[in-house]
């Protein structure tokens, strides 16, 4: 690796958009450091949620599109460089970062800050990947408009799946939640008003198997656990809500994984194995998967990178 011209070094480079990214944007750059934010699209999963946040400080009411705006506009205020860049690889020698695009691109940085967030986990079942776009989606805010007064699936039972149902309500004639499991795991106050709504079905126990359609979706082949039996929906469209992968392929050994190949960080600098390389947000082993917390890890990352500078100049 050469040895770059101090100009064309970075003190920090934050890789993705999110909660996590914007926030470590903000503190980095109110640290004067010289920052460069690398993302291939702004919001991450929170740009994806078409329906309100009710959890976050000081809005009682206000979508994730609206919420990363403002995010947004809070970050432009200060001295960010911002590429819109998808990161293909990491490479450190010495105490010098090499941040390398998926154009072949190379960036130099003294810290590096992954909040590159997590991507939708597929279903893995046939017909998912033919269908992709033909009825398939993993995105109720971008594609629920599409499906006005049809009948569409939603598979998840968890928070996001029941999010996307009532996102869907507005559009979709009927919409079915399948869950895996016995019960479902969405909070209470979104199953109740999933009900109110009277146009979802929530079944349990229901493994999907098959997607069919000629050009475009037409149905669901799904086992019923209890009675080990195959059942049919016939539906127009399929959202898959069955959890996120953390995107961390471009890491390689730079870091160690949990279980669940998110990034193993030390809890009090979110600083990886790798000295002066930090995680944050949901691509993090961090436990608990919310936007405040988000904002607050980046918030610790951008920090910890900050005296992790200070110490490099002693």
């Amino acid at each position: 690796m050469k040895k770059k011209n101090s100009s064309f070094l970075y003190d920090v480079i934050i890789i993705g958009a999110g909660p996590a990214g914007v926030t470590a944007g903000i503190y980095s750059a109110r640290q004067k450091l010289k920052t460069l934010l690398l993302t291939k699209d702004f919001g991450g999963q929170m740009a994806r949620k078409a329906v309100s946040i009710e959890n976050y400080p000081g809005f009682k009411e206000i979508s994730g599109f609206d919420l990363i705006e403002r995010f947004k506009q809070h970050l432009k205020n200060y001295q960010v460089k911002i590429k819109k860049e998808e990161v293909g690889g990491i490479e450190k020698k010495g105490n010098v970062f090499c941040v390398i695009t998926e154009k072949g691109r190379k960036y130099y940085s003294k810290t590096v800050i992954v909040c590159s967030g997590a991507d939708p986990r597929p279903l893995e079942v046939p017909g998912e990947k033919e269908f992709l776009g033909k009825g398939v989606s993993y995105c109720s805010a971008c594609d629920g408009p599409l499906f006005k007064e049809k009948d569409v699936a939603v598979i998840g039972g968890g928070n996001a799946g029941f999010e996307a149902a009532l996102a869907l309500t507005s559009f979709a004639k009927k919409i079915y939640i399948l869950e895996f499991a016995e019960k479902v795991k969405a909070e209470e106050i979104l199953q109740q008003r999933v009900r109110k709504t009277k146009k979802v079905k929530i079944i349990t126990n229901a493994q999907l198997k098959e997607i069919k359609g000629n050009k475009f979706v037409e149905e669901i082949v799904y086992i019923d656990r209890v009675l080990n039996k195959e059942k049919v929906l016939k539906v127009q469209g399929v959202f898959v809500e069955i959890g996120n992968n953390p995107a961390t392929g471009f890491l390689k050994k730079l870091v160690d994984f949990s279980e669940r190949d998110e990034i193993v960080i030390d809890p009090v600098t979110n600083m990886t194995k790798t000295p002066g390389l930090f995680a944050a947000g949901d691509v993090s082993n961090v436990k608990w998967k919310q936007i405040i917390v988000a904002c607050g890890e980046g918030a610790k990352a951008a920090l910890s990178a900050y005296h992790y500078l200070q110490k490099l100049k002693n």
